[in-house]
């Protein structure tokens, strides 16, 4: 058994809180890792990073960026389908445009659909199986200077 030192019960107190702190501190630190909240895309033109929305579930998948009015222009939804396969998306009920990239399990860009026009019920389809589908803001794409066969880094990716 171990016995404290008779410390005045203020003092004991005071390095219990102590002592609590500094085990979140260093719980947190252990937990720490790549974000699932920011996906970098590594261009020619550099490193491009963007805080992003996961959509996991299929409820999630279906909503997407619906009904939103405005997205940042580093802000844009990743889709995780966790498998590949062939992929279609559309803009019915999304108010904004957006380039829609479609993204295999490696982190490779496969297809890039710029500008998507608001509201059109039209399929964007990803040409070949992808795991993944990113959204940002539309013409983000060409300013960047991303192309196919460019990089997608996340967590998720399997390297």
């Amino acid at each position: 058994m171990i016995r404290l030192p008779d410390l005045p019960i203020h003092l004991l107190k005071s390095l219990f809180a102590r002592f609590s702190i500094l085990l979140v501190v260093v719980a947190l630190a252990a937990c720490s890792g790549p974000s699932e909240n920011r996906v970098v895309l590594h261009t020619e033109s550099g490193d491009h990073t963007f805080e992003v929305e996961l959509a996991d579930t299929p409820a999630q998948h279906q909503r997407g960026l619906m009904f939103r009015q405005n997205l940042a222009d580093n802000a844009g939804m990743l889709f995780d389908f966790h498998e590949e396969s062939l992929r279609g998306f559309w803009m019915q009920n999304t108010y904004i445009p957006l380039d829609i990239i479609f993204v295999d399990k490696a982190g490779v860009i496969k297809t890039i659909h710029e500008n998507a026009v608001p509201r059109d019920t039209t399929q964007i389809p990803s040409r070949v199986p992808v795991r993944f589908v990113l959204e940002i803001p539309g013409g983000r794409a060409s300013e960047i200077g991303l192309k196919e066969g460019d990089l997608l880094d996340h967590p998720r990716v399997e390297k």
